[in-house]
This record gives structure tokens, C-alpha cells and sequence, in this order.
């Protein structure tokens, strides 16, 4: 055991480590850490304290001795609409740095990481395989559904009609009162729900337990059942590098496209990779959504709310739909292959435990989890655009596009910040057949923000949201809707195309033939010679702005992050 070694050549740990209660003979058990996101920040962490507790308890059941640490996460809904969203992805490289410095200080022989939410998670898979530890996952479920079915994502679109004097204060109010109604993530399949289910379908978790609906008690149990095989995990050395290899990913991928996950997987699940040596290429996204549906009916793509995917069989139920294309023999953390977990949970009354709740409302499972000979599409829902506007490449969740939005050429409306954009919508400056450029968002510009609120304000506008599409370096919120594309590489701070964009270029999108490109200006197509000399000219006059943040830690980050198609983490 690594702690026992690290003993012997540092004669201060027992001492300090019995100076804060702990007893003689722990000192020789197995240390395991319990590393959570735990704080009073958002109902995804609030409540992980007590699933903390189950985990220390499994770990004392299987003769270890744990040890608590945590590095709070924030809520990017509660970022939203100010400045404070350019904290939210640089977020997760911190949380990543802090489980580095905490197994990196201080000797551990596994590690239990309890998290819900868009950054936490990420974070922790991002710090547990930079550590390489024995590791297991627990996620923290997802919150309840509200009166009629209400949750968060749909407060974005309420506040474009209350902007829009469509809804009275009272109305507007009364869905803010009631859109959270218990601890979990947000009831959607956001960037949140998302990230748990890739946790899970990368092997980090114990089989069926990703995205849970709210149930304390049922979180604990998990938790407490995680400590336990935490324990086993450090006496087999069984190691994330293990786990999450090259083929596990490509699972996670399918899996992602099977359920219209977040485009914001495509900064994470590239970061986790990177720490364990492994480059996930953009258009590897692309091409496994290509060939595998969309089976998924949750929103904001879908009719229901993310608690009942768990109903509906969960990560397990999707998988055992796309089984013909995942690699079952794939090492998890039961120290198992995934075959063999997804026989185990047949065999064990894993679905019908499930199917009870939606057998008592009168829904089927197929109405959640489509069947794979009868999906809601034959592809997943992203894409990966390249062109002239995108060389390095763009990402389009294209699932909630109408079909005349496929292929389209639109007129440039380019702004410099998502502010002056938003401002743009709600005083109806914005007309059909406009292509809304936001720019300068991007990881070197500000940080990478999400679009939320300017995504909502257009897709909640009938009068808009089947005629204009948003194209942006910065990115989106899990829970947007319509023709959006984001992570814009390379992007304006560096000098790409996306900064050289004026008022009434053409832009042409073709999700189709997945092209984005500059195609004409003054509202006159070009050639390709044209275009070309035209960006030579405007490059040449083109001024790289002062950078927006020098100092703390959005001044590290700008500096130094990479590509939003390669992940935007720090390097």
C-alpha cells in the first residue's frame, strides 16, 4: 500500500494524523480518500455531505480508513447573466487541481469522488486520472420534476417572455418558486445529467446508479456500496488508466449520442482523455454519431424530465440498446467487464425496480427509451462543422433544428460580446434569415462562457427561432435549443475568421455536408479566390484586443488554455 510506504519515509503522519483523532491501528489500515464537492453553492452539492457519510461508512465496513476532503463546486445557473459565468469552465480545471494537490500531498491508496454537476464531475474524472488512483464515482442523482412537470431549463425561456411582456411578474415568479423542488441536478438532460451518465459509462460507477431521481436515503446506500468496493479496488490496484481506455471513451461517445447529451461533453470528455494520454479527435464525436440514433425523450430535446430516464432503465437500458456497437469487454470498477454487468442487472431485478414508478403513471419504457429499429433519429444529435469560419472546427447540437435550418445562408450579424447580442434580441433588432455572431467568448477571450440566455431568447421567439441561427467561440448551456453553434476554432481572441466577420457577410451552414463558411459579403456570394483575398485584407488590418483579464485565476486561464476542440483545459 502506497500509504504505508510514504509512512515510513515521512515519521510526521502518525503523529498528526493521531492529533486529529484518529487511532493507533487505523494508521496501518488501507487510507482512502473521500473527495466531494460538497458546499451550500446549488441543490447539485448541497446535499453530498450526507452521501459522504455513507461512503466513510463503506470504507470502515471494508476495513479502511477513510479521510474527507472537498473542493466546492459553484452553479452555473446561478452564474448565469453576469460576469460570474466566465468562472464556470476554469472552474473545473481547479476543482482537477485541488484532488491533484490532495492525493498528491498526502498518500492514498483509493479514492471515492462524489459530485453531481457540469463542472464537478468533470473535474474530478479530470483530477483522479491525472492521480491515477484506484478510483470510484458517485454521482449525485437529479432533482424532482415540479408542479407539471417544471424544471429549471425552461425558467431561460420564461424569462424571455417576462422580458418580452409576454407573461406577468406574477407568472414568472411563481415558475422561479417551484422549478427546483428538491436537492440533485437540474431535471434535464443538461450538461449535469450528462456528465453523470458519461461517469457511468465510462465504468466509473457502480452499474445503474448514474442520474438517480432524488431519494437520500437510496443516494446514501450508493454511496456506502462505492466505499466498499473503493476498498476492493485499492487491494486489486485496479486503476482509472485501466478503465477508462481508448474503447471506454468510444462507449461514452455512443452512449452520448444516444441520449442527445450536452455539447459541452465535447470539452470535457477530450480533458479526461488527455490526462490519461489519449487524444480524442473532434470528428471522432462526429462519426460515432453518425452511425448511432437518438433513442433519448428527455429535454430539452425530448418531452420529460430527466428523473424519469432512470425509470426508464437508465445508462444500463440505453446500452443494452446499442449493444451491437459498444465494446463489452471493457474493464469497469466492479472489476468486471461491462457484458458482465449488463448480465448481472438482468438477472437481478435491476428494471423492475426501475419500471415501477412508470407503471403506476401509465408509461411505457419505450415512450423514454426509444427502441434502436425505431429511434427518435437515426443519428445522434451533434455535429462537427469545419470551413473557412471554423478550420479547426465548430460543434452544432442539431437535434431541435427544423429542417429548413439545415442547409441555410444567412446574414451576419456579428457582436463583440454575448451582451450587446442578447440586447440585440430582446429589442428586436435581430430579423429572420440573420446569422448571430457572437465573438470573443472563447476560452482566450473571456474565459468561455455559455450563450444561455441569447439561445433562449431566440428559440423562445416564434417569430425567430426557425430563421436564425447563433455562431459563437464561446459556448452553450446543456439545456439549449435551436440552431447554435459554438466553440468557434480557432477562435477570435487568436485571430481566426470568426473575428474578421462584418455586417451582412454571408454565412452559409450546411449540417448536412457539415460545412461552416464565409461565402459572400455585402450580401453578394463570392468565389473561394474572393473570400480568401478579402479575409487576407482584413486579417492584415485586424487589431488582437487587449486581453480581457491579467491577474487571478481568469487571467492563468486565458493564458493558457487550449482549443475548445481539443478541450479547452490548461496547458
Amino acid at each position: 500500500m502506497k500509504s504505508q510506504e510514504i509512512r515510513k519515509k515521512a515519521p510526521e503522519m502518525d503523529p498528526l494524523r493521531i492529533g486529529m483523532g484518529w487511532k493507533v491501528e487505523d494508521l496501518e489500515l488501507p487510507q482512502i480518500i473521500i473527495e466531494s464537492t460538497y458546499g451550500q453553492s446549488h441543490p447539485g452539492s448541497a446535499h453530498l455531505d450526507k452521501m459522504v457519510e455513507g461512503a466513510c461508512c463503506g470504507v470502515l465496513e471494508g476495513h479502511a480508513k477513510p479521510a474527507k476532503f472537498f473542493a466546492t463546486d459553484i452553479c452555473d445557473g446561478q452564474a448565469q447573466g453576469h460576469d460570474g459565468m466566465n468562472y464556470s469552465l476554469v472552474s473545473r480545471e481547479m476543482i482537477a487541481n485541488m484532488l491533484e494537490i490532495h492525493m498528491g500531498a498526502t498518500p492514498f491508496d483509493a479514492g471515492v469522488f462524489i459530485a453531481s454537476c457540469d463542472k464537478g464531475l468533470p473535474g474530478h474524472l479530470q483530477g483522479l486520472a491525472r492521480m491515477d488512483i484506484p478510483s470510484i464515482v458517485v454521482t449525485g442523482g437529479t432533482m424532482k420534476a415540479g408542479p407539471n412537470l417544471l424544471t429549471l431549463e425552461q425558467i431561460g425561456t420564461y424569462s424571455a417572455n417576462f422580458a418580452r411582456n409576454e407573461i406577468t411578474e406574477a407568472e414568472f415568479t411563481y415558475f422561479k418558486h417551484h422549478a427546483c423542488p428538491s436537492c440533485g441536478a437540474c431535471s434535464f438532460m443538461g450538461t449535469a445529467a450528462t456528465m453523470q451518465i458519461m461517469a457511468e459509462s465510462l465504468g466509473m460507477t457502480l452499474p445503474g446508479t448514474a442520474l438517480m431521481p432524488f431519494d437520500l436515503e437510496i443516494l446514501v446506500e450508493t454511496a456506502r456500496l462505492s466505499g466498499i468496493q473503493a476498498v476492493n479496488l485499492s487491494k486489486m490496484n485496479l486503476k482509472p488508466s485501466q478503465i477508462m481506455t481508448k474503447k471506454a471513451f468510444e462507449n461514452a461517445i455512443m452512449v452520448h449520442a444516444a441520449i442527445a447529451g450536452s455539447t459541452n461533453t465535447l470539452l470535457h470528455l477530450p480533458t479526461i482523455a488527455h490526462e490519461l494520454g489519449i487524444e480524442i479527435d473532434p470528428q471522432l464525436f462526429d462519426e460515432i454519431h453518425r452511425k448511432i440514433p437518438w433513442l433519448l425523450n428527455i429535454r430539452p430535446s425530448g418531452m420529460y424530465p430527466a428523473e424519469y430516464f432512470y425509470y426508464a432503465g437508465g445508462v444500463p437500458q440505453v446500452m443494452e440498446e446499442i449493444k451491437a456497437y459498444l465494446h463489452l469487454d471493457v474493464l469497469t470498477v466492479t472489476g468486471k467487464t461491462l457484458g458482465e454487468n449488463l448480465l448481472e442487472l438482468r438477472n437481478n431485478g435491476y428494471y423492475e425496480r426501475c419500471f415501477t414508478y412508470l407503471n403506476k403513471i401509465g408509461i411505457k419504457q419505450e415512450d423514454i427509451i426509444k427502441k434502436v429499429h425505431s429511434p427518435i433519429r437515426n443519428e445522434g444529435a451533434v455535429a462537427i462543422l469545419t470551413g473557412n469560419i471554423a478550420p479547426i472546427g465548430a460543434v452544432i447540437k442539431h437535434s431541435a433544428i427544423s429542417q429548413e435550418m439545415l442547409q441555410v445562408t444567412l446574414k451576419a450579424r456579428p457582436f463583440n460580446s454575448e451582451e450587446e447580442a442578447l440586447n440585440a434580441v430582446l429589442t428586436k433588432q435581430i430579423n429572420p434569415g440573420d446569422a448571430v455572431i457572437i465573438r470573443y467568448e472563447g476560452p482566450k477571450g473571456s474565459g468561455m462562457p455559455e450563450m444561455f440566455y441569447t439561445t433562449e431568447a431566440l428559440a423562445s421567439d416564434p417569430y425567430l427561432a426557425n430563421s436564425v441561427a447563433l455562431i459563437t467561440d464561446g459556448r452553450f448551456s446543456g439545456a439549449t435549443r435551436g440552431p447554435a453553434i459554438g466553440h468557434v476554432s480557432p477562435e477570435a481572441v487568436e485571430g481566426g475568421v470568426i473575428a474578421l466577420i462584418e455586417e451582412n457577410d454571408l454565412i452559409k451552414i450546411d449540417i448536412i455536408n457539415r460545412k461552416l463558411e464565409l461565402v459572400g459579403v455585402n450580401g453578394e456570394i463570392k468565389s473561394c479566390e474572393e473570400i480568401d483575398k478579402i479575409l487576407d485584407i482584413r486579417k492584415s488590418l485586424w487589431v488582437k484586443p487587449v486581453p480581457k483579464y491579467k491577474k487571478g485565476v481568469l487571467g492563468i486561464y486565458t493564458r493558457t488554455a487550449v482549443s475548445p476542440m481539443k478541450g479547452a483545459y490548461m496547458e
